[in-house]
């Protein structure tokens, strides 16, 4: 099947949370026959920031993002078996939402990939006309990051077809252990891009803590940190690309998950950092969220807390014994249970399943 994917950007994770999500999923549909074509567009520095070039196992196409680039990438959606536009590429939602689905060519499917459903929920409840709740009875199927079962009713009530989550999971090529990295070591890592509707719960779950353990090290990855003010004991890295993610998760002693702020009020919404996490044997600890179970067990497989004192109490607790013994065991669950090669069967499961419905119906 020939698939025109737009999204933010497979080749840059540059203020992109999304682009192992996309590379670990497209990857996989390449090795079950599928062909995608990954439209980005040049925005945000991300091209001049990429962590990878293009891969072999799919066609990427930069575009500009003026109105022309926007007008050349809606158009080569008719070639396409199936058209999958993904939320927050950043510039021209809407208008790539409308464009490569009216451009879509008769049989082919139309899918919404959303990786941040509850964000973009709330939208559509607020306002009946957004474009996603609109485009919604003309699409076949929407997938979803996350969500579980709420998000797929809450989709269902506003007009989707079918709506089925397709999970975060692990590459173990990507990620995997590694010998621990000096520039990284600390008792608590953190990687994230700081975002307003995260910020508040990154101020409890690890400002919080690292004010409560003055006597600790902390280190935090990620774009936007700069003019924020932090307890001492708190290391600003900035940018910390992909390729050393193995490193910074296996150089200190736990690392910390923070979910944004709708996808833990929804739950069922593992973040990526979980499963590089987990795929590099590091104990993880998060803040507490409703499905987590699903993922790994809490206390055995995770440390799971619901403040900022509850961070602060595991971390006092924990010694390297027990956060190895935590990391091994988080490592053998998702490699079991959560890869990316099982959510390529999932999806190439999906695709299969609506085309042949859609030469059935042309039969009939």
């Amino acid at each position: 099947m020939r698939i025109a994917f737009y999204g933010s950007s497979l080749l840059s994770a540059y203020w992109n949370g999304a682009a192992t999500y996309y590379r670990g999923i497209i990857r996989e549909l390449a090795r079950h026959g599928h062909r995608t074509t990954f439209h980005e567009p040049d925005a945000f520095g991300r091209q001049q920031h990429r962590d990878m070039e293009p891969p072999d196992w799919a066609e990427v196409h930069v575009w500009p993002a003026d109105a022309d680039g926007l007008h050349r990438a809606i158009g080569v959606a008719a070639q396409a078996d199936a058209v999958v536009k993904a939320s927050g590429v950043g510039v021209f939602d809407d208008e790539l939402l409308h464009g490569v689905m009216a451009a879509a060519r008769p049989g082919a499917l139309r899918i919404f990939w959303d990786v941040d459903a509850p964000a973009t929920l709330a939208a559509m409840r607020a306002d009946p006309t957004h474009p996603v709740r609109r485009a919604l009875p003309g699409l076949d199927l929407v997938l979803t990051y996350g969500g579980g079962p709420p998000v797929v009713a809450a989709y269902r009530e506003l007009g989707a077809r079918r709506c089925v989550p397709v999970y975060n999971a692990l590459d173990p090529d990507t990620h995997h252990p590694v010998s621990p990295d000096p520039r990284f070591a600390a008792d608590l890592g953190f990687l994230a891009n700081r975002l307003p509707d995260r910020e508040a719960r990154v101020e409890e779950f690890f400002l919080r803590p690292a004010a409560l353990l003055p006597e600790r090290r902390f280190t935090l990855g990620g774009n936007g940190w700069e003019d924020k003010a932090m307890p001492p004991n708190v290391a600003r890295l900035g940018h910390v690309g992909t390729g050393v993610h193995n490193a910074f998760n296996c150089s200190a002693l736990a690392v910390l998950n923070v979910a944004r702020d709708s996808m833990a009020e929804v739950g069922f919404s593992p973040a990526t950092r979980v499963f590089e996490a987990a795929g590099a044997g590091a104990c993880l600890i998060t803040d507490a969220w409703t499905g987590l179970e699903l993922f790994l067990t809490p206390g055995a497989e995770v440390l799971s807390a619901r403040d900022g004192a509850e961070v602060a109490a595991h971390l006092a607790e924990l010694t390297p014994a027990r956060a190895r013994a935590i990391g091994q065991a988080a490592r053998a669950r998702i490699l079991e249970e959560h890869t990316y090669a099982r959510r390529g069967v999932q999806v190439d499961a999906l695709l299969r399943e609506h085309l042949a419905r859609a030469r059935e119906a042309r039969v009939a």
